[in-house]
C-alpha cells in the first residue's frame, strides 16, 4: 500500500485483488529476507555483542550469570539448511508449563545483560525432522511479512490479508493454512496471537494531513459504525487476526524536511505531522529475535519428546488442534447448544470458597506465571471480638433502635470505652481499623443526648458529600425506632442543598451533616443567624481526621478555632469533640492540634472481629516470561483478568486506580475479559466510580453496590474513605497508590467480620512499583505516617484572622488562645482598630472574606460532556476546566463507564463538548508539554559561605499546552498523529529555584551522565526532606518532573555509542532538540493561588541545611540501581513515576550547589542500560538541558546573605 493510496482500510479491500493486502511488499522484502550477518557486519555486531564502555563497572549483590549471545543466535532469515544448528534449549514444553520463571529475585548491574542461571542447556541428539524445518520456514515467512505489515498505516494483519504474501515467501506453490499457524502456536504460544475478532473493531479513523482537528469533520470510515444504535443493528463479521505479541517496533515521527525524529513536546504545523517510520535495522533486529526464540522452542520441544519417548511429529499434530481458533457463536446459537446438551446455565456461586482455595485455583490456571513475588504472600489471621460495657444506662428506645436496625446487643470494647469517655466529658479520638464500627461511637451519644434534651444539636463534619449522605441515611434509620424523635429533622447542609431549604434546616434540624467548606463559607460568617444552633450544640464530629493534613489541615484547624470562639461567645463552652481516623502515627497529638484542645482521650485498641486476610504482591509478568528484556506486560489486562476470576468465584471486588483514565480503561478491559470468556452478562454488573460523575450517578452506584446488585466496582481513591457500599471480599490496587498509607486504607475496604478477604497490589512497570515488588516487606513494616499542620504559616493565619474579625470583632488579649501569640502583631498591622479597641476585618477582604481564603483546591468552572448519540443531548459528566484540554479534544476518544465516545465538538466559550458513542478498538493520547519557569525574582540569597551559587524566590509560571494527540491501538502502537489548536493553560504561583552551576554540567557531560535525570533526582532528594523543616504534606510543594519520552532522546543514544575521544567533538555536531529546558531545580507552591501557600518561602530559608541533608541521604543509601530507590531519590508521588532518574548525577548537582568537591574519577560512566521503557539511564551531554540564566529582579527585591 503506497503513500498515495487514498485513506482507506486495507481490511476492506476486495478479496479477489491479486495485490490484496501489501502493494509495495516486494520493494523491501529482498533487503530484509536476504540480509544476514555477512551483509550487515556493523548491525550484527550491534545486535550480538556488547557495546564497549568508557569504564568497566563492578556488579554487587549479583545473583545471576552474565553472557553474550553466541554465533548460534545469528539465524539467517531465508536459509532453511541453517536450522540444523544447535541452539540453547529453553524449557518450553506445553501451554500449562511454558514460561513459568523462577521466583528468585535478582539484582544486577544495569550495564550488563542478564541470563538466568540454570542447568546446562540441552539440544536434540538428532537433526530436526523435515516437518519442523518446514514449520520454521513458515514461521520465518510469517515473521517477515508481519513485521513489514506493522509499518503500514492502518493495515490489519488478518489471516486473509497476509496469506498471499507469506505464500510468496514460502515459494514452491506451498499453501499457508490455519493448521500451520496452529502448529507454530504449539511451540511459541505466548509469542503469537491467532484468534477471531469483530471486523468493525479493526476499523480506524483516517484524517487528512492538511487540516487541523478543529476544522475537520471526524467520523469513522463507514457511517454504520459511527452511532451506537446503528452499529448494534449491523450484523458483525468475525475475521481471523494474526499478531506477534513478543515485541513491537519502536516508532518515531520524522521531520519531513531534515528527516530527524521530532520530539513529542514540539508543537508542529499540521502539514509536518507524519506517521511513524521505521529503520531496516529495527526490523531486522526484531525478526532475528523472534527467529531465535522459535529455534530455541523447537529444540526444547524435541528434547522433551526424547525424554518422553514420544514421536515429535505425532505430538505436534495432536497438540495443534487445541490451538486452532473457532469463530464465536451467536447468543442464540449458544442458547440452542446449551438446550441440546441439557447443560444448566453457569451461575456465580452464592457462597464462595475460602480465599486460600481461590488463590490456589488461580495459581493453577494456564495464565499464571509466578506473578506472586517471593515473600509477597502474607496472611493475617482472624481476630475474635472483644466486648465492653457502658458505665451508664441507655434508654430502652435507643436499645431497641440499635437492635432493630443493626442487630446490636453488645458494644465492642473500643466502642464502649469511647462512649464512656464522652459521657464523662472528655473529647475522644478513635483510631481503629476500617469497618470496626466507629460510626456508632458518635451516633449513640448524640441520640442519648436528644432523648434527654430535645433541643440538643449536633454537627457532623465529613470531608466528602458522599460520606455525609451515607451517615444521614444511617441516622434516620435509628430515629425511626425512637418514640418522640421520629419527626426530628436530620439533614445534609452542603453545596447541593437548595437555597430555599437552608433557613429551615438551620432553624429546625437537630443534626446537620456538612463539610469544612460550608462551615467556613456559610455557617461562621452568618453566626448571628446560627446562634440558636450554636448555643445548643453538644457534639462536633469530625470523621476521617487523617484527611486534614498539611495545608488543608492547617486551614481546618483555624476553622475549628473560629467555631470554638463563636460558641464560647454565645455561652457554650461545653461542646465535646469526637474524631475518627485511619491508623496513623500520632492521632492524639493531631486531634489536639486541629481543635486546639488538651483533654483528649485516645482509643486505639480494636475490639471488633475480623476474618483472615490474605495479601498478595502480584507483579505483572514479562511479555515473554522467559525474556526479561521483553518488558512488563499490560498491567491493566492483568488486573482485569484477576478481577474477573475473583468475581466468577463468588467474590465481591473493588479495584482502585491512580487516575480517572486508568479507571475507565480498566472497566473497559474487565468487560472485554468477560466477553472473551463468554460471560458478557457479568460485565454489566460491574460499574465505575470516580470524580467527574454526577452526584446522582454516584449515589445510584453506591446504592446498587450496597444492596448487592453489583458484583464489582472500579474506582479511584474517591472510594478510599468510608462510604458504606456493603461488605467486600477482595480489593485489587492497580499500581502503587502514591503512599503506603493510601495502600493500607484501600486494603482495609475488604473484609467481613466473620469471613476471610483478599487484598492484591498489582505491580506496574514503573520504578516505584517494582521497588515494592522487590521489597514487599516494606509494605508491612514501614511505620504509619505522622500527620502535621502548620499554625505559624502567616498567609493562612492572616486569612482566618480576617474571617474571624468579620464574624466577631477581635480582642487580641482574649483571642490569642485561639490564634496564638502572633495575633497581637497581626492585629496591629493587618486589621482595622476602632475607638473601643476592637479589631475588624480589613477592607480589602470585604464584603465576603471567607471567599478570599480558599481552603482547598476546588474549581468553579467545569466543562459539560454531552452525549449527542441519536440526539439524546444528555449530560454524561462534568470535567474541571484545568483537566478539560487534557481530556477532551475534537477527534479524541472519551471514556465514560467503560463506554467509548468520540468527541465531535469542543466549545471553549460555552464550556461544553458533544460526544457520540462509537465502537472502536483504539484510543487517543494527548500530546502536551508543561513548562515550569520562574518569571520574577523577589528574594535571593547565597546558599552558604563556601558556595558561589545562590537560591532564588519569586513568581513562577506553569505553562501547559496540548497541541495534538496520537491514536493508539490496544497494544499501544501509534496509528495516527493529529494536531489540535488549543489555547495554553497558564497558572501563576510562588516558588524557589536553584540554577545548576556550570561546573556540575561539565562534570556530568564529561562522564556522559544524563543531565535531565540528575536534575530530576536532585529535585526529588530535596523535596522529600521538606516536611522535616517545614510542616507540610506530600503534594503541597511540587517540582518539574522529567518525562521519559521527552528527555531520553535519540541523540543521547548516538553520543553514547561514540568512543571517548570522539564524545565532545561529536556532541557539538548533533542536532539539538526543538525544546530545551534550563538546568534548574524548581520548587513551587501547588496551592494558594498566585500568592502561594508560604511553604516554598519557608523552605527557601532552610536551603543550605536542606541541600546538606539531601547529599547525606543519597550517599548513605546502599542501593545499587542507577535510578536510586525510595530511600534516596525516588518519590512515591512523582507524576512521571521516576522514569528519568540518576542517583549519582543528583549527588554531583547538589555537591556543586554547596560548593563541595566532587571525586570525578569515582563517578561511573553513563550507560545505555537495556531494560524496560522508562527504566533507562542514557548517557549524553547537553541534549535537552541548557545552562540557566538568571531570572529578572522585581523592583524593591532584596538579597539575603546566608
Amino acid at each position: 500500500m503506497s503513500d498515495s493510496t487514498p485513506p482507506n482500510l486495507a481490511l476492506k479491500r476486495k478479496r479477489n485483488d491479486e495485490s490484496d493486502g501489501i502493494d509495495d511488499f516486494e520493494s523491501i522484502t529482498p533487503e530484509l529476507s536476504n540480509a544476514s550477518s555477512e551483509d550487515n557486519p556493523p548491525l550484527q555486531e550491534s545486535l550480538n555483542t556488547k557495546r564497549k564502555r568508557g569504564r568497566p563497572r563492578k556488579a554487587t549483590n549479583v545473583d545471576a550469570t552474565y553472557g553474550q549471545e553466541t554465533e548460534s543466535s545469528k539465524i539467517p532469515i531465508n536459509q532453511g539448511d541453517s536450522l540444523d544448528s544447535k541452539c540453547d534449549a529453553i524449557p518450553q514444553t506445553s501451554k500449562s508449563e511454558q514460561g513459568k520463571p523462577k521466583s528468585k529475585s535478582t539484582k544486577t548491574s544495569r550495564s550488563q545483560k542478564v541470563t538466568k542461571s540454570s542447568s546446562p542447556k540441552r539440544t536434540p541428539s538428532a537433526p530436526w525432522p523435515e516437518a519442523f524445518k518446514s514449520l520454521a520456514q513458515t514461521h520465518r515467512a510469517l515473521n517477515l511479512v508481519y513485521t513489514f505489515c506493522c509499518t503500514r498505516k492502518h493495515f490489519a494483519t488478518t489471516f486473509e490479508n497476509i496469506r498471499k504474501a507469506v505464500q510468496a515467501q514460502l515459494g514452491s506453490g506451498r499453501e499457508l493454512t490455519v493448521e500451520d499457524v496452529a502448529r507454530v502456536r504449539v511451540l511459541v504460544p505466548l509469542a503469537v496471537k491467532f484468534e477471531y475478532v469483530d471486523e468493525a473493531k479493526l476499523e480506524v479513523m483516517t484524517v487528512g494531513e492538511k487540516e487541523t482537528a478543529r476544522n475537520q469533520s471526524y467520523g469513522l470510515s463507514h457511517p454504520e459504525c459511527d452511532v451506537a444504535n446503528v452499529d448494534a443493528n449491523v450484523q458483525s463479521k468475525e475475521v481471523l487476526l494474526f499478531e506477534f505479541l513478543d515485541g513491537d517496533l519502536k516508532r518515531e515521527v520524522r521531520h519531513p524536511k531534515n528527516g530527524e525524529p521530532t520530539k513529542p513536546m514540539r508543537k508542529m504545523k499540521d502539514e509536518d505531522l507524519k506517521m511513524p517510520v521505521y529503520s531496516q535495522k529495527q526490523m531486522l533486529a526484531l525478526i532475528e529475535k523472534r527467529n531465535k526464540k522459535f529455534s530455541d522452542a523447537v529444540d526444547a520441544f524435541l528434547v522433551q519428546c526424547e525424554d518422553d519417548g514420544a514421536d515429535p511429529v505425532e505430538k505436534l499434530e495432536r497438540e495443534k488442534d487445541a490451538w486452532i481458533p473457532s469463530p464465536p457463536v451467536s447468543e442464540d446459537d449458544s442458547l440452542e447448544t446449551a438446550k441440546l446438551l441439557s447443560m444448566p446455565p453457569r451461575e456465580i456461586p452464592k457462597e464462595r470458597k475460602s480465599m486460600a482455595e481461590i488463590i490456589e485455583e488461580i495459581r493453577a490456571m494456564d495464565w499464571y506465571f509466578a506473578q506472586i513475588v517471593p515473600e509477597g504472600h502474607r496472611v493475617f489471621e482472624a481476630q475474635s471480638p472483644v466486648y465492653g460495657d457502658l458505665t451508664f444506662q441507655l434508654s430502652q428506645d435507643l436499645v431497641n433502635a440499635l437492635y432493630n436496625t443493626k442487630g446490636i446487643t453488645q458494644f465492642y470494647s473500643h466502642q464502649a470505652e469511647a462512649i464512656n469517655s464522652l459521657y464523662a466529658g472528655q473529647d475522644v479520638i478513635v483510631s481503629t481499623s476500617t469497618s470496626s464500627g466507629k460510626s456508632l461511637i458518635y451516633q449513640v451519644p448524640m441520640l442519648h443526648e436528644l432523648g434527654r434534651d430535645p433541643n440538643s444539636r449536633g454537627m457532623y463534619i465529613f470531608p466528602t458529600k458522599a460520606l455525609a449522605q451515607d451517615q444521614k441515611r444511617s441516622m434516620k434509620e435509628l430515629l425511626q425506632f425512637m418514640d418522640g424523635l421520629q419527626d426530628f429533622m436530620v439533614e445534609t447542609f452542603d453545596g447541593d442543598t437548595p437555597m430555599g431549604s437552608r433557613n429551615l434546616i438551620r432553624d429546625e434540624a437537630r443534626i446537620i451533616f456538612t463539610n469544612p467548606d460550608m462551615l467556613h463559607i456559610t455557617v461562621l460568617p452568618q453566626e448571628s443567624s446560627w446562634r440558636t444552633f450554636l448555643k445548643n450544640l453538644k457534639f462536633v464530629v469530625v470523621d476521617e481526621l487523617h484527611v486534614y493534613n498539611g495545608l488543608f489541615g492547617s486551614h481546618v484547624a483555624f476553622i475549628m478555632r473560629r467555631l470554638r470562639r463563636i460558641c464560647a461567645a454565645v455561652g457554650n463552652r461545653h461542646v465535646r469533640f469526637i474524631s475518627c481516623s485511619a491508623t496513623v502515627a500520632n492521632p492524639e497529638e493531631h486531634m489536639k492540634a486541629i481543635f486546639g484542645i488538651d483533654n483528649v482521650r485516645l482509643i486505639d485498641f480494636d475490639g471488633s472481629p475480623s476474618g483472615r486476610k490474605e495479601f498478595l504482591c502480584w507483579n505483572t509478568p514479562y511479555k515473554d516470561p522467559n525474556d526479561s528484556t521483553s518488558g512488563r506486560g499490560d498491567s491493566v489486562g492483568e488486573t482485569a483478568r484477576l478481577f474477573c476470576q475473583l468475581i466468577l468465584r463468588g467474590a465481591r471486588v473493588i479495584a482502585f486506580c491512580r487516575i480517572r483514565k486508568t479507571c475507565e480503561v480498566l472497566l473497559q478491559a474487565v468487560r472485554n475479559e468477560f466477553q472473551a470468556i463468554d460471560r458478557p452478562e457479568v460485565g454489566k454488573l460491574v460499574m465505575g466510580y470516580r470524580g467527574g460523575y454526577s452526584p446522582q450517578d454516584r449515589r445510584k452506584i453506591e446504592k446498587e453496590m450496597f444492596e448487592g446488585h453489583l458484583l464489582g466496582i472500579v474506582a479511584t481513591n474517591a472510594l478510599e474513605l468510608g462510604v458504606d457500599i456493603g461488605s467486600l471480599d477482595a480489593v485489587i490496587t492497580l499500581g502503587f497508590p502514591y503512599s503506603i498509607s493510601n495502600l493500607r486504607q484501600q486494603s482495609g475496604r475488604a473484609g467481613r467480620r466473620n469471613k476471610d478477604s483478599l487484598s492484591v497490589l498489582v505491580g506496574d512497570r514503573f520504578p516505584t512499583d517494582q521497588y515494592y515488588m522487590q521489597n514487599p516487606d516494606e509494605l508491612f513494616t514501614k511505620p504509619n505516617c505522622e500527620l502535621q499542620i502548620d499554625l505559624s504559616n502567616e498567609l493562612i493565619l492572616e486569612g482566618h484572622v480576617q474571617c474571624a474579625a468579620f464574624e466577631m470583632p477581635i480582642r487580641p488579649d482574649e483571642d490569642q488562645v485561639y490564634f496564638g501569640e502572633q495575633l497581637h502583631e497581626l492585629a496591629a498591622t493587618r486589621l482595622v482598630k476602632d475607638t473601643f479597641g476592637f479589631y475588624h476585618c480589613h477592607e480589602r477582604f470585604r464584603p465576603h472574606p471567607s471567599r478570599c481564603v480558599p481552603i482547598r483546591d476546588t474549581e468553579d468552572q467545569h466543562f459539560a460532556i454531552i452525549d449527542a448519540t441519536n440526539a439524546r443531548n444528555v449530560v454524561l459528566e462534568e470535567v474541571e476546566a484545568s483537566r478539560a484540554f487534557f481530556t477532551i479534544y475534537e477527534g479524541g476518544i472519551f471514556l465514560h463507564q467503560g463506554q467509548t465516545y468520540l468527541v465531535k465538538e469542543l466549545n471553549t466559550d460555552q464550556r461544553f463538548a458533544r460526544v457520540v458513542k462509537v465502537h472502536v478498538d483504539w484510543s487517543t493520547m494527548q500530546r502536551d508539554y508543561t513548562d515550569i519557569d520562574p518569571i520574577e525574582t523577589e528574594v535571593m540569597r547565597q546558599i552558604n559561605q563556601t558556595s558561589a551559587s545562590r537560591a532564588f524566590y519569586g513568581s513562577v509560571q506553569i505553562h501547559a499546552v496540548v497541541y495534538g494527540f496520537f491514536k493508539i491501538d490496544k497494544r499501544g502502537r501509534v496509528l495516527d498523529a493529529v494536531a489540535v489548536d488549543n489555547p495554553p493553560i497558564d497558572i501563576f504561583t510562588k516558588g524557589m529555584w536553584l540554577d545548576v552551576p556550570k561546573r556540575a554540567l561539565e562534570i556530568l557531560e564529561s562522564r556522559r551522565l544524563n543531565i535531565a535525570a540528575a536534575i530530576h533526582a536532585a529535585e526529588h532528594a530535596v523535596l522529600s526532606l521538606l516536611p522535616t523543616f517545614v510542616i507540610s504534606s506530600p503534594g503541597d510543594v511540587k517540582t518539574e518532573c522529567k518525562v521519559a519520552k521527552k528527555e531520553l532522546g535519540r541523540n543521547l543514544k548516538v553520543a553514547n555509542e561514540m568512543r571517548d575521544q570522539q564524545i565532545k567533538e561529536n556532541i557539538r555536531k548533533l542536532q539539538p532538540p526543538a525544546r530545551q529546558r534550563p538546568a534548574r531545580l524548581t520548587f513551587y507552591d501547588a496551592k494558594g493561588g498566585s500568592c502561594g501557600s508560604g511553604i516554598a518561602s519557608k523552605a527557601f530559608e532552610f536551603i543550605d541545611v536542606l541541600l546538606r541533608r539531601a547529599v547525606a541521604r543519597i550517599e548513605a543509601c546502599q542501593c545499587i540501581t542507577p535510578q536510586g530507590c525510595m530511600e534516596c531519590v525516588c518519590d512515591e508521588k512523582c507524576r512521571e513515576l521516576n522514569s528519568v532518574m540518576s542517583k549519582v548525577g543528583a549527588g554531583v548537582v547538589l555537591r556543586c550547589l554547596l560548593g563541595w568537591d566532587v571525586d570525578i574519577d569515582a563517578l561511573p560512566w553513563g550507560e545505555d542500560v537495556e531494560g524496560e521503557d522508562g527504566l533507562r539511564e542514557l548517557a549524553g551531554g547537553l541534549e535537552t538541558v541548557i545552562p540557566a540564566t538568571e531570572v529578572p529582579l522585581r523592583r524593591q527585591s532584596r538579597s539575603d546573605n546566608a
